[in-house]
């Protein structure tokens, strides 16, 4: 049975479990959306309108079900965030057959990269970020405790062991063009690591400006209509972090295209966050140095690729590898970047 089949029998065997818990009439059509990253995604269209149905797969239920809670009451607080469905037993998450599914209504809207935005669009993607995070301590699914001063920093010597053992499971006959760029990069990593072993930041993290965060707030969970936001997407990832880490992590993944960062769109990024939550320029270059070595020490998607065989997200690390090296020759420009907000 191919992938694609298995995704559509996924689907049909709980599709009559699922319309009756959420009272939706007459499906007419239902679609795999296979851009989707982690989890499964569908489209299906019925008599009361058109909706999404994610099979949770990568994270907790029980989180999930935590994080759903919070989106009706950003809606109202009148961010563009669409409230999951809700059974008559107000549920938001339902459970068939061993899998768990929840639906939302279906937005229109495209994924817009970063550097296709004006730095005006930036500017005011800045500040809705900068929205949602003050929108957030009031929708809270919890209180914020205290930030944690001392963090978890992947070790130089940890993470070339990992490029080691990863190393070692790529094939070396060389035939799949994957697996030498792969190698390629191990290699090349395992040299940067080398080189900036004494630049690994320190486990005592500075006090900062902290709360209630998205978690992947980027343009595959935004959708964009007529130049604004119109739906912000997957709340899978929302938990407690210092404001400035989701910043530089948004900037990166937004702003990071072709393997060089749009320092033009980073800077009125943040200059849009800034004009509503005054993040200090200290804040942020830890920040931004902190997300540069995780970029360096860590291999996810290659172990998605080599320990899982899952192979849908080897082109965000073909991305990731052009873009850290740009970025470790330019990381002078790119704190200005910052700074200049």
């Amino acid at each position: 049975m191919t992938d694609a089949t298995l995704d559509e029998k996924t689907l049909l065997d709980a599709l009559p479990a699922l319309t009756a818990a959420f009272a939706l009439p007459d499906v007419r059509e239902h679609r795999f959306l296979a851009d989707g990253l982690m989890n499964r995604n569908w489209r299906i269209d019925t008599g009361s309108g058109s909706y999404a149905v994610k099979q949770i797969m990568d994270v907790p239920v029980a989180k999930v079900r935590r994080n759903l809670g919070v989106l009706s009451g950003l809606a109202a607080d009148g961010l563009p965030v669409v409230a999951a469905l809700t059974t008559a037993g107000g549920e938001r998450v339902v459970d068939i057959d061993g899998r768990s599914y929840c639906v939302l209504p279906w937005v229109e809207g495209r994924h817009v990269p970063g550097t296709d935005l004006t730095p005006g669009e930036a500017s005011d993607l800045g500040a809705l970020l900068a929205r949602l995070h003050q929108a957030l301590e009031g929708r809270a699914p919890s209180p914020v405790p205290e930030p944690d001063l001392v963090v978890k920093v992947t070790d130089a010597g940890v993470a070339t062991a990992r490029a080691d053992r990863l190393l070692a499971l790529v094939p070396t006959d060389g035939a799949d063009p994957f697996d030498r760029a792969a190698a390629d990069a191990l290699r090349r990593r395992r040299t940067l690591l080398a080189a900036y072993a004494d630049q690994q930041p320190s486990v005592r993290m500075p006090a900062a400006l902290h709360g209630w965060t998205h978690g992947d707030f980027q343009y595959r969970n935004l959708l964009r209509a007529d130049g604004h936001v119109v739906a912000i997407l997957d709340w899978d990832r929302l938990a407690v972090r210092p404001y400035a880490e989701e910043v530089a992590r948004t900037a990166q993944v937004q702003f990071g295209v072709d393997g060089r960062f749009d320092l033009e769109r980073v800077a009125a990024f943040v200059c849009g966050y800034r004009s509503l939550i005054p993040l200090s320029p200290g804040e942020l270059a830890d920040a931004v140095s902190r997300l540069w070595w995780k970029r360096m020490t860590d291999y996810w998607q290659l172990e998605f690729h080599y320990d899982r065989g899952d192979t849908s997200c080897d082109s965000l690390f073909l991305a990731d590898e052009q873009l850290l090296h740009w970025w470790t020759g330019h990381r002078d420009v790119v704190q200005d970047a910052f700074r200049a907000a």
